[in-house]
């Protein structure tokens, strides 16, 4: 996953990306509203963690005018009020989930997981696609019922694909996936790399190149 933190806490902002980021995931993290704006007009990410006491505005104020303006993302306020008028004012306003810190990280990673996982219409916790099996949670893959050790940046790539299995996801959109803004600079020819890796380790045809296009989650079975 891609994840946006929006915390001014410097600290406490850091702990959550790197945590995070050990967990396999992307993440940008900003410290006020204006800027995770920006971020979220430039990136394509699968959910947002938001604290409410920003500066530049209140975390309130940006919940509103996120969802006014259409924006679907799942979203997870973390914050230091424990009000029950104000759990109530947020998840009203929008919000999917509200936490109160402090919190483990290991129990963000879960919110998290659980939230994109019900936008994406995942009812169970391990998603299955034919022969292909995948849980979030413990980031094993297995394939006919075989495990498949993949790298951090391959179960990236395969849990972006398996989120949308009946779409075609262009380059830009899958590399936003796998790569935040942190420094890391991918080659350009990672993501058919990631992609050559996958078919190597689990089948040639799990993944569908769509020429002009992108490319897409295959069934792993041969073309007749």
């Amino acid at each position: 996953m891609r994840l946006l933190i929006v915390e001014d806490d410097v600290l406490l902002g850091d702990a959550l990306a790197t945590g995070l980021r050990q967990r396999g995931h992307a993440v940008d993290w900003f410290g006020d509203g204006a800027q995770a704006d920006a971020a979220l007009a430039g990136a394509a990410f699968d959910a947002v963690v938001l604290d409410l006491g920003l500066p530049r505005g209140d975390g309130m104020v940006w919940l509103r005018r996120w969802r006014e303006r259409g924006l679907k993302l799942p979203l997870l306020i973390l914050t230091a009020r424990d009000g029950i008028e104000q759990r109530i004012e947020g998840l009203d306003a929008g919000a999917d989930d509200y936490l109160v810190k402090p919190i483990t990280i290991d129990e963000l990673a879960a919110r998290l997981r659980a939230l994109v996982r019900r936008s994406a219409g995942q009812a169970q916790a391990s998603w299955q696609q034919g022969a292909l099996a995948y849980d979030p949670a413990t980031k094993v893959v297995r394939w006919k019922g075989v495990q498949v050790d993949l790298t951090g940046r391959e179960l990236a790539l395969l849990e972006a694909l398996m989120t949308q299995s009946q779409r075609v996801l262009s380059k830009a959109h899958l590399l936003e996936k796998l790569y935040d803004w942190s420094g890391v600079e991918p080659e350009s020819n990672a993501l058919e790399v990631h992609i050559h890796h996958l078919r190597r380790k689990i089948d040639p045809n799990i993944v569908r190149t769509v020429r002009g296009v992108g490319y897409a989650l295959g069934s792993g079975e041969a073309a007749p």
